[in-house]
């Protein structure tokens, strides 16, 4: 997440797709991807995602996002997911997490919560809604806590002004689902344009990042 500063957020209920999102991001310069738990039959998707990029995309980190209990954290890292990611700070979901040495990100949206999350073992804390509290907020909870390392979801565009405002604060990476994904061109199934997109963004992450 540090080196490339970018994390794609994704859910589609064929598999066929997910593959060839995936791919598209690997070959853009991903490795960390989160896949969310957002649809009917998620996991099962995901189960078949992971032995794809286990094959095809060896250095592709997979995670599995949007989970709020600790069974469904506990379901996901048995289809080998690396690293769970929540909207909400749930103690059951870090105490999963920990028994197996996996990776949590609990979403957070006050220095409190950052707090308590760190105390159970964050590494890396999740600021959700990021449109709600903007950057702001990260340049600000940073001072009195600077060793908090912060990912952004929510509200972040693949464009410079929206990068540089996010890195400038001080975070660590971004996570973006939709602005970086677009439904027009999962509808067209044009993946190079998604490759491009992703591409452009990651280029976007590195230099705002200096």
């Amino acid at each position: 997440m540090s080196e490339t500063g970018l994390v794609p957020v994704f859910y589609h209920p064929d598999l066929e797709v997910c593959q060839q999102v995936v791919a598209a991001s690997y070959r853009a310069g991903i490795r960390v991807f989160e896949f969310t738990n957002r649809g009917d039959f998620a996991h099962e998707i995901f189960g078949a995602l992971t032995k794809y990029t286990a094959e095809h995309c060896p250095e592709m980190i997979m995670g599995a996002g949007t989970i709020f209990d600790a069974g469904t954290a506990a379901l996901y890292m048995q289809l080998g997911a690396n690293f769970i990611v929540s909207p909400v700070l749930k103690s059951d979901v870090a105490i999963a997490c920990n028994r197996r040495k996996v990776g949590w990100i609990p979403g957070c949206a006050t220095m409190n919560e950052i707090s308590l999350a760190e105390e159970l073992g964050a590494e890396v804390v999740k600021v959700f809604p990021g449109d709600v509290v903007g950057p702001a907020f990260v340049k600000s909870l940073l001072a009195p806590m600077p060793w908090s390392t912060i990912m952004v979801t929510g509200g972040v565009k693949p464009e410079a002004e929206s990068l540089k405002s996010w890195f400038q604060a001080g975070v660590t990476c971004v996570g973006i689902g939709g602005q970086l994904i677009s439904p027009q061109a999962l509808q067209n199934q044009d993946f190079a344009a998604i490759e491009s997109k992703i591409k452009k963004a990651l280029d976007l992450v590195q230099q705002v990042k200096g």
